[in-house]
Parts: C-alpha cells; structure tokens; sequence
C-alpha cells in the first residue's frame, strides 16, 4: 500500500513538471509573437507570469527582453541572475555585455569579456570586442594580443581586418597596416574607413 502511495505521488509530480513545462513553452511561444512585434514589454509579461528566480533561461530571456525594452538596469540584472545559475555561460556574459555597454559601464565591459576568455580562450566575439574598446580608447599595445589572435583564427573577415590595421596603423606599423587596408576592401571595395587609413599612409 505504501508502494501504490508513493507511485501515485511520483505520477502527481510528473504530470505538474509536464503542465509547468507545456504552460512555460506556450508563454515562450506568445512572447517571441510579441518581440516580432517590437511589443518588448508584452513579451516580457509574459515570461513574468512564470517567474522564477532560479530559471537560468527565464532570467536569459528576461535580460534581452529588458534590454530591447531600453530597460538597461533590469536587463543587467537578470543576465547576472543567469551568470549566477550557470556562471560558465558564454551566452549569458556576453549577454551582460549589451546593457553595461550602452550605460556606459566599460570596466564592468572589459571584465566580463575577460571572463569569456577564462571560459573559452579563442572566442570570437570577446577577442574583436577587447580589440576594438583598445582601439577606441587609444591603448594599442593592449589591443595587440587580440587583434594578433583573431587575425591569426580570422585572417579574411571584414571586421577584423580592419581593426588590426588601424591598430597596426597607430603602432606605427605602416607596412602591415596597408595589407591588411587592403585585404579589407577586397571584402568591401570603397569602404570608408579602409580607404581613409590607406590615404593616411601614401
């Protein structure tokens, strides 16, 4: 009899995770119709009705939702609260970088692209980012070893060619500078920037 009570429980059980999960997913479902519609904060209620604090992907999606909502402390707080249940998510850090970006918060910036690279060394989008906030505030030498890495993974993107020439331009490393100008516009001929760097050093 104890066994059969048990049972019935576990099925109870079962059946509520199933009801929760189904009642989640459909609330997933309405809130993408909604972020289609730029109706940002409709898309967020509805991922509130089943909040839950601990739901990695709740607070996930609550983050970019917040964020499109130009909600960009609430968007923060809710990537933390994804980092803090899975604190090796790549996904989630990058996240964080978006609403940090725009408050204006580049320490905060730099230390959470910092902890992708502890995660995962080669990542893409962390080494071009670090490159290019280098770049932008005049600290060459630090760009280097990312610009150096990425071109090295990435030797014929737009993106990255053009922030390894400027930075190359800056170190005074003219000659590397105007091959990579010009690999750059074989990818997009005329572009403004490769074009004014090319100018720079005839």
């Amino acid at each position: 009899m104890e066994i059969l009570k048990r049972s019935i429980i576990i099925i109870f059980v079962l059946l509520g995770l199933n009801a929760n999960a189904q009642s989640l997913q459909e609330a997933f479902i309405k809130s993408y119709k909604y972020e289609s519609e730029a109706k940002y904060d409709d898309a967020a209620k509805e991922i509130l009705k089943h909040y839950d604090k601990s739901s990695y992907v709740i607070n996930l999606r609550l983050g970019w939702l917040m964020y499109m909502a130009e909600q960009y402390d609430k968007s923060s707080q809710y990537y933390q609260l994804s980092i803090k249940q899975k604190p090796l998510s790549i996904e989630a850090l990058l996240g964080k970088t978006y609403p940090e970006s725009v408050l204006g918060n580049w320490d905060n910036v730099i230390s959470l692209y910092k902890e992708v690279l502890q995660i995962a060394p080669n990542n893409y989008t962390a080494n071009l980012k670090l490159a290019q906030i280098y770049l932008n505030t005049k600290k060459y030498s630090d760009a280097d070893k990312y610009v150096k890495l990425i071109l090295s993974q990435y030797p014929f993107n737009f993106d990255v060619l053009i922030v390894a020439a400027w930075n190359n331009y800056y170190l005074g490393k003219l000659r590397e500078a105007k091959i990579l100008f010009n690999n750059a516009l074989l990818l997009y001929p005329n572009n403004e920037s490769a074009t004014e760097g090319l100018s720079k050093i005839k």
